[in-house]
């Protein structure tokens, strides 16, 4: 007689090609190559802010930074750009609170990158009445017998000018007291035509001068101050697009 129960306690059999069935005393199951590859997936974390911070442009009377400060303003929104006024005589110092500036040459420093960005033709600047605007021009010769106005801030350097005369008067401190002078027919001042047109006065009038000595406005900064806002604006300054190359 068959004993009752024979099959209790037997193991079942393995499935066909040796293979485990799940949940037959097994581990649990191991994830296919797939899965290990999905869960190594690591999406890129969100860019870290930038730190908010001012760009500091100082600029010398008479120069012209206009259309690089609008390009700035839509290449580099989140960066406002303030424009910094500063005297040509202490324009080194100025540097120290500046990324950069736009000054008058020479300035000789080895501390310094500087890059010369345009020359400025010198103007006669005259009382409106004078017989020198009756000419489109004038040349040194023109301006012999006339008085000489040099102002304290003067741009220009000494002015080899024969027969030019020197002023009666106590040098004048100013470009635009030297103007306003040179406008009650008194005498003539020489200055690059961007301060002329700065100190425009309705009984004042200017003229180019001949083979007159010119003004050179260069973009300088720190070399230790190469920052990467800077290298944006050199950039513009250099005609350069968002896309190109440094």
């Amino acid at each position: 007689m068959a004993k009752q129960g024979g099959a209790r306690g037997r193991r079942a059999a393995p499935a066909r090609g040796g293979k485990r069935p799940v949940g037959a005393g097994s581990t649990r199951a191991q994830p296919t190559k797939r899965q290990q590859k999905q869960a190594k997936v690591v999406f890129d974390a969100a860019p870290e802010a930038e730190e908010p911070r001012t760009f500091r442009l100082g600029a010398v009377p008479g120069a012209t930074p206009g259309k690089w400060i609008d390009a700035w303003k839509q290449r580099m929104p989140h960066v406002p750009l303030e424009l910094v006024a500063i005297e040509a005589a202490g324009q080194r110092a100025a540097l120290e609170d500046l990324d950069a500036a736009l000054i008058r040459l020479p300035l000789e420093d080895d501390t310094l990158h500087i890059i010369t960005l345009y020359e400025e033709a010198p103007v006669v600047v005259a009382s409106i009445d004078s017989h020198l605007m009756a000419v489109e021009e004038l040349s040194p010769a023109d301006l012999a017998g006339e008085v000489l106005i040099t102002p304290d801030d003067d741009v220009l350097g000494p002015l080899d000018l024969p027969g030019t005369l020197a002023p009666a008067f106590p040098p004048l401190a100013t470009t635009e007291e030297a103007i306003a002078t040179a406008a009650s027919g008194t005498g003539i001042v020489v200055v690059p035509m961007s301060l002329a047109r700065m100190h425009h006065r309705k009984d004042a009038g200017h003229r180019p001068l001949i083979d007159g000595p010119t003004s050179t406005v260069a973009l300088v900064w720190p070399r230790e101050r190469t920052t990467a806002d800077v290298e944006t604006f050199v950039g513009i300054v250099r005609g350069r697009t968002s896309n190109s190359s440094r």
